[in-house]
């Protein structure tokens, strides 16, 4: 197994399906094999991010059947995790992330390996990359709630929630990155932040007396159906409407209308909970903003199903 670095823009001229499968051509066919059941990291060109955005594990590699010489690494899509922060080439002292990639002069080649869709990580590299990545965010607005006080609080989720205490502490990186209450933590503070610690189905934004807010992360894919930790799959939601969302009590239209299971929810405790105009409020990044596959999903295998 190695780890390496896959190019992979949101928008892409290739068969590519972000967080499903990576499409590339032969000439990068051994060094994908190599990284299967290993872990990548995911980087954004001047189309995207334009940085590091995310680790993701490789689970096999297969033909593309479309297109002779090409294949397509697939990914789990469970384990993708979203970094805090979109990490830049070069690391706060200018050195870069991947060494290999230095000219002369310290910085990035303009041509040469810097061009590959696919390179090798060290065990270095990859460390620095993902401590990099995985920064948590400061600030009490980052900070999540006790997910034992939201389970006392709200017993029945559909998900069941995570303890959140102290990220588990170990050099093996891998090890944390398949750590749940580790990636329920880093999707509660990136959910937040999104959305200004605000309720996309309410639009308050309470906060306790220690000044926390009491807004929630919710998965709109669950995890258990191999939902990722990323905030195109999350939603800022007070403790009632997480619970609703979760039981299937309400939903999100494509076009961001709120969908009421009128049967089950009174027209009158609709009208108190969700913002006038029953439209979700978006996050202010547009890469942030619930993503169409994850909505569809929620509507169709949950929305409605459960009570």
């Amino acid at each position: 197994m190695a780890q390496a670095v896959f190019i992979q823009n949101p928008q892409s001229i290739y068969r590519d399906e972000p967080g499903r499968r990576y499409n590339f051509p032969q000439q990068y066919l051994g060094m994908v094999e190599e990284t299967v059941g290993d872990w990548v990291v995911v980087y954004e060109g001047k189309r995207g991010a334009f940085g590091y955005v995310a680790v993701q594990k490789v689970v096999a590699v297969e033909p593309d059947p479309l297109r002779d010489g090409w294949h397509f690494a697939v990914f789990a899509p469970e384990t993708l995790l979203q970094f805090e922060t979109i990490v830049p080439r070069a690391g706060p002292g200018g050195e870069l992330y991947e060494r290999r990639l230095e000219g002369p002069d310290g910085r990035a080649y303009s041509g040469g390996l810097n061009t590959s869709a696919v390179r090798r990580l060290t065990p270095q590299e990859f460390a620095s990359i993902v401590d990099a990545g995985l920064r948590e965010i400061e600030g009490a607005d980052a900070m999540p709630r006790a997910a034992e006080d939201d389970a006392r609080a709200l017993p029945g989720l559909a998900e069941e929630a995570s303890v959140f205490g102290a990220a588990p502490l170990s050099p093996d990186r891998t090890k944390l990155l398949s750590s749940r209450s580790y990636r329920d933590q880093a999707f509660q503070r990136m959910v937040k932040r999104a959305y200004d610690s605000r309720c996309a189905i309410s639009g308050l934004q309470l906060r306790n007396g220690g000044g926390r807010p009491e807004v929630q992360a919710a998965h709109i894919r669950p995890v258990k159906d191999k939902g990722p930790d990323i905030v195109s799959n999350g939603l800022a939601l007070s403790g009632t409407l997480h619970w609703m969302f979760d039981r299937g009590l309400i939903s999100v239209a494509e076009d961001h209308s709120i969908l009421i299971s009128h049967n089950k929810v009174p027209d009158d405790v609709a009208k108190r909970l969700i913002v006038p105009g029953q439209k979700l409020l978006l996050p202010k990044s547009r890469r942030d903003h619930p993503h169409p596959e994850y909505l569809r999903y929620h509507r169709e295998e949950v929305f409605g199903q459960l009570g």
